[in-house]
């Protein structure tokens, strides 16, 4: 639960390194040097310095100190990211980007990356049979790919040891990596004991940090998927639920149907249905102490129209969402989920539109 600075300080490390352990840093070497400056393949340089693409340089961080909601201080690898791991990593030139700059940064193209190219998001309802069967299809292929390029780590930075001497890291598929990034960026912190965690912590939700950290980590996604399938002009579509009265989406042509004999599991048509899920297991890593490893825990569960409507009565409207875009501030006084009309609290949930509007009309007739 951060405030706006750390956003950026988010952002800035995944501009320069895209996600958390790119694999030629995962290694002893990199984490007694601490330095993750890999060899671009195109002139053998780290971060293609040769071609002028980058060049390998000092992290710099935000000395802000952290909210009021987080009263710690080097305890948590997260914290200054990601100086816990590495303080030197590729700064890339122009439109270069990636961790070793042999990419181009988001929307730029061409071996030179100089082509700004618009990537349009497309209505799944409205796509064809075909576009939609494609989609799918590199969902799965995405969960059966190992990432060629990303690790995750299966321990904290202590437990590698001091010259890094005990690497603790794993690979994991293309799809999987993002669960785990979005299990780590928001998990708990460790403060030391079997359960002894502080909870009021999230790098991505409950902060400013929300759109931001998400519209890059969309990106991210994204591009991932367009280099296992070679589809360049892949983008993820989506689904404008305003209004709807049942999930529109949850069909086996595409995110797949209810299970006749199970309604919590997803129908045996469904490509979905073989799918394992990952870091669902929050109470028990506590306890343990560990981080998520990536181990499937079973099977993909869901059951729409039977969720608890004290927490979600029915799906956001039209006249919801217009309520909700109008809100002038995107962000108030604390910046967290107890922010009073703050757009981005609204949008997560935290406040819904009927509680602003009644909020709002009972202050203007006071």
């Amino acid at each position: 639960m951060k405030s706006l600075f750390l956003s950026a300080v988010l952002l800035q490390f995944f501009e320069a390194c895209w996600s958390q352990f790119p694999r030629p840093c995962a290694n002893s070497e990199g984490l007694r040097t601490k330095e993750c400056c890999p060899v671009w393949s195109g002139d053998g340089s780290p971060c293609g310095a040769l071609s002028g693409r980058g060049f390998c340089a000092d992290v710099s961080v935000s000395d802000e100190p952290n909210g009021p909601q987080y009263p710690h201080s080097g305890i948590d690898d997260r914290e200054r990211w990601p100086l816990a791991f590495f303080n030197r990593t590729c700064r890339c030139a122009g439109n270069y980007g990636g961790f070793n700059c042999g990419e181009c940064r988001f929307g730029y193209w061409g071996s030179n990356c100089a082509e700004y190219r618009e990537s349009v998001r497309r209505n799944i309802m409205s796509m064809s049979t075909t576009e939609q069967q494609k989609f799918i299809s590199y969902l799965n292929l995405a969960k059966n790919t190992i990432n060629p390029d990303y690790v995750i780590a299966t321990g904290t930075r202590a437990e590698m040891g001091e010259n890094g001497e005990s690497p603790m890291f794993s690979d994991i598929n293309t799809y999987d990596l993002f669960v785990w990034i979005h299990y780590y960026v928001s998990r708990d912190t460790f403060l030391g004991g079997p359960g002894n965690v502080w909870r009021d912590i999230d790098f991505a939700h409950e902060s400013a940090a929300f759109l931001p950290w998400h519209r890059v980590y969309l990106l991210h996604w994204e591009q991932e998927i367009r280099k296992i399938t070679g589809d360049f002009n892949f983008t993820i579509p989506y689904w404008d639920w305003r209004d709807a009265q049942s999930c529109e989406v949850c069909t086996d042509n595409l995110m797949g149907g209810r299970n006749a004999l199970n309604p919590n599991l997803i129908s045996p048509a469904s490509v979905f249905s073989s799918w394992k899920v990952i870091c669902t297991q929050q109470e028990e890593y506590n306890n343990q102490e560990a981080l998520c490893n990536a181990t499937a825990e079973g099977p993909l569960l869901r059951n729409p129209g039977n969720h608890d409507p004290n927490r979600v009565p029915r799906i956001p409207t039209t006249a919801d969402v217009e309520f909700t875009i109008s809100l002038p501030e995107y962000e108030t006084g604390p910046m967290d989920r107890f922010a009073n009309n703050s757009f981005r609290n609204v949008l997560e949930g935290r406040h819904t539109p009927h509680m602003l509007a009644r909020h709002t009309l009972t202050h203007t007739h006071t």
